[in-house]
């Protein structure tokens, strides 16, 4: 197995460098998309809550259709090549909604059917992003290299919906798209240069796909620290659900706020989830890994309450306030609880355990912008963002009493 060393030999590995570079455009260009694509339904098509609600769910619904495969044919196949292959079909998919506007042409559905091959996009590429990087660093540096994925990650959600709302502001939400699509592109382009040794599982020890299934969801249910940690985010990707279809028109039509100060504001939690990437590895270091998950899922349930109370004014700068605390509490947590499913996990099982949390993860999500949608056609933006935010803290409940967790 190819890997790149410790400490600062990561950085003077060509590969990882490549990696890092790669991961950095694409993640850009994500925070752009997540601007963009629902601007594009609320400005451009004049979407109703339902209808953005359909579109989050578009989005989110290939984790919960086909999250649980993915994970076998990752485990299956090398994942150098289904990351590549994943940033060229986002990038190809937002490329035809520029066009669509040019051609006057754009439609909800044709929306709806991008979001869907963006979720596509994102399930085998999460699956085998989390699945490669020990194949590039090794698994005694894989909390050096997700801290350092982690703050390059924050870097790009801080700074990349501020360029997203400006250039939704400046030449619209349509052509703002045209960025990310270009990253994806640009992505795919440098992932081509890494080298790193993968070996496929031969063909005679395939099983049958529903057996290979089962051995990664087993090995989830039967480790007491995953199962709490998929139950975390199973419930809080169904409040994340409903948040994302109440804030866009929160913002836009309750705070009354033009799409640039939107994406200005949806920073705020970047700046937090940056401190809590640079935190992670140094809270894990002085308190333990599991003192460092329970700080941070308390933290992220506290804090997240206080952006709802955010008004027109002064007061506006609640949101920001409360997304970026939550954000330093959730990078912590989240940090340590993926390179602990990665140091505690058997290489041959890495894909197949990582789509088993995504599947039990984000299956949820589709869900919840669903709920989202009917929420907010029955009670509005504001009550509905407040539900959104009391879900994502109680979501934190199944960590914060396991005391297990103190003692890893």
């Amino acid at each position: 197995m190819h890997t790149v060393g410790g400490g600062t030999g990561m950085w003077r590995d060509r590969s990882f460098r490549l990696f890092l570079g790669a991961d950095a455009i694409s993640q850009f260009g994500t925070q752009i998309t997540i601007v963009a694509l629902p601007l594009v339904a609320v400005l451009t098509l004049d979407a109703s809550f339902f209808q953005i609600g359909l579109l989050t769910a578009a989005e989110l619904a290939a984790f919960l259709l086909i999250g649980l495969p993915v994970g076998v044919w990752v485990d299956r196949l090398r994942r150098r090549p289904i990351l590549i292959w994943s940033d060229l079909m986002r990038g190809v998919a937002l490329l035809s909604v520029p066009l669509a506007v040019a051609l006057d042409a754009l439609t909800l559905p044709h929306l709806y059917a991008v979001a869907l091959l963006m979720g596509l996009g994102a399930v085998f590429f999460d699956v085998a992003h989390m699945s490669f990087l020990p194949s590039l660093v090794g698994k005694d540096d894989l909390l050096a290299g997700n801290g350092i994925l982690e703050t390059l990650r924050n870097t790009a959600v801080l700074s990349g919906p501020a360029l997203g709302g400006w250039l939704v502001h400046a030449v619209t939400a349509p052509i703002a798209l045209l960025a990310d699509a270009i990253s994806y592109l640009v992505s795919a382009l440098l992932l081509g240069g890494v080298r790193a040794e993968e070996t496929a599982t031969p063909v005679v020890e395939r099983r049958r796909l529903r057996e290979e299934i089962g051995e990664g969801i087993r090995y989830v249910a039967g480790e007491p620290v995953l199962r709490r940690i998929a139950m975390l985010g199973a419930l809080t990707m169904l409040s994340n659900g409903v948040w994302a279809v109440a804030q866009p028109i929160f913002m836009l039509k309750v705070l009354h706020v033009n799409p640039a100060v939107y994406g200005l504001l949806l920073s705020g939690g970047a700046v937090g989830s940056l401190a809590g990437a640079v935190l992670a590895p140094r809270a894990a270091a002085r308190f333990g890994a599991g003192r460092a998950m329970y700080g941070g899922a308390a933290l992220a349930a506290l804090a997240i309450l206080i952006a709802p109370m955010a008004a027109e004014g002064p007061l506006l700068v609640l949101f920001p306030l409360g997304c970026a605390l939550s954000g330093v509490g959730g990078a912590v947590f989240g940090i340590n609880q993926l390179s602990y499913r990665q140091r505690i996990t058997p290489e041959h099982l890495l894909g197949r355990m990582n789509a088993s949390m995504r599947f039990l993860m984000w299956g949820a999500a589709p869900i919840g912008g669903l709920l989202g949608g009917v929420l907010g056609e029955w009670s509005g933006a504001h009550a509905t963002i407040w539900i959104g935010a009391a879900g994502l803290a109680l979501a934190h409940l199944p960590v914060l009493t396991y005391r297990r967790i103190l003692r890893l």
